[in-house]
């Protein structure tokens, strides 16, 4: 039937009015491929650069996605075992334990710690073991070893000095006045009780001086042991225990032992009525010290009461008191000096002569596995317990009983006997 409005069919057979839509020509498409990240730089874009520089084509090349350098480009990923197509990473380099066999929950160092309470870390030569070894002029240089002096205990050091001239004083103006009277009545007794006075005073001084540092030892023996368990965080302790080195093991001078923590090797000489001084003030027919050398790190002690282990920080230029006993190795007198090639060995490497004199070497070392005390404060940061320098020396006091002087005891105290007699404790 006609009509006059056009009208067509549609595919499902329904009638619309309206001319039937030509189809439009469909664009072609194009497959979607993940491409990198470029920053914006089409240069690095793989194939986006010659579709936008008009050279495009209807297929492109297939490339990898995953993480990428700074240049856009990405990076290359490490060979390994694979498991499900998930590499497996480490989260870092397996941590190597120390020669001492201490396992902690967090990370300790020998050298000092900063203003966090972590180690900070120091540079050195180290061994396949982790640990450095030190011999000759690296312990000098070495920032981890403590160079002590000579013989810390000396009477006159530990006498104040103030005290010490007054006494000195009241004696000349006694003897002044002792003096004069005597001139004057001819009357002898006030002479005579200063004099009686001024020997008793001496002779106490030359007590102090023979006996003041055995007197110092019986002290350090009879202070009481602490447990470590139960010590409190800045007390002061004296813990006796098994010594194990830290990171920086030491070897005696002379003879050569190894792993130590402690070192000590004393040259003296005796002076007679023509011979050479060892020291501007070695007087005549005595022996004085020629040459000194010790030296201390930090190292561990297992505590005999609770058997923890602590850091005994004594390198680092730590203040250090020892009273390490010393053995007496070889006496050299002008008869037999060319008798011992390794005492001759030691005088050359220190450029010391070896005329005429009479000799004496001496040596003292804490090694691993020695038995010790050790007197300072107890500190605890996070796990690690380490026993510190006090603030302010700790005096002896007076032992009237002996006639003893006060003495001080500055910074960590060490306190061992011979070692060449003793039987280490394997550890």
């Amino acid at each position: 039937m006609g009509s006059r409005f056009p009208s067509h069919q549609l595919s499902n057979g329904l009638y619309v009015s309206g001319r039937p839509e030509q189809p439009k020509e469909r664009a072609p498409t194009m497959g979607s491929t993940a491409m990198p990240y470029t920053g914006g730089d089409i240069k690095k874009s793989g194939e986006l650069g010659p579709v936008n520089s008009g050279t495009g084509s209807a297929s492109m090349k297939k490339t990898n996605s995953g993480p990428l350098n700074k240049h856009g480009e990405p990076l290359k990923k490490s060979s390994g075992p694979q498991s499900g197509g998930v590499t497996r990473q480490n989260s870092g380099q397996i941590p190597v334990l120390p020669t001492t066999g201490l396992i902690t929950s967090g990370p300790i160092s020998s050298g000092p710690l900063n203003s966090s309470g972590a180690p900070r870390k120091v540079s050195g030569p180290l061994d396949s073991m982790g640990s450095m070894k030190l011999q000759g002029s690296a312990i000098v240089h070495n920032q981890a070893v403590t160079t002590l002096g000579q013989d810390d205990y000396s009477f006159r050091k530990n006498f104040p000095k103030t005290i010490l001239w007054s006494v000195i004083l009241i004696f000349v103006m006694g003897f002044i006045a002792g003096g004069f009277i005597l001139g004057a009545v001819h009357n002898p007794i006030l002479l005579a009780v200063v004099a009686i006075l001024f020997a008793g005073v001496a002779a106490l001084f030359t007590w102090n001086t023979c006996w003041g540092r055995k007197a110092t030892t019986n002290f350090i023996a009879r202070y009481p042991d602490a447990e470590l368990r139960t010590a409190k965080n800045g007390q002061y302790v004296k813990v006796s225990g098994v010594v194990t080195c830290g990171n920086v093991p030491l070897e005696s001078s002379f003879r050569r032992v190894p792993r130590c923590v402690y070192t000590s090797t004393s040259l003296y000489e005796y002076r007679g009525w023509d011979s050479k001084p060892a020291n501007p003030t070695h007087r005549r027919f005595t022996w004085g010290l020629r040459s000194s050398e010790r030296h201390v790190v930090d190292f561990y002690i297992s505590d005999f009461q609770s058997g923890l282990r602590a850091l005994v920080k004594t390198g680092y230029g730590t203040k250090v008191t020892p009273y390490v006993d010393e053995s007496v190795i070889i006496d050299v007198n002008p008869a037999n000096k060319d008798m011992s090639p390794e005492f001759v060995r030691w005088l050359a490497e220190r450029n010391l002569s070896s005329d005429d004199r009479t000799m004496r070497l001496k040596e003292g070392y804490i090694k691993e596995g020695s038995t010790v005390s050790v007197m300072g404060v107890v500190q605890r940061n996070d796990n690690v317990l380490m026993i510190v320098p006090p603030p302010e020396p700790l005096t002896t006091g007076c032992q009237w009983s002996s006639c003893i002087f006060p003495a001080s005891l500055d910074g960590v105290v060490l306190r061992c006997e011979d070692s060449s007699k003793n039987d280490a404790i394997p550890v």
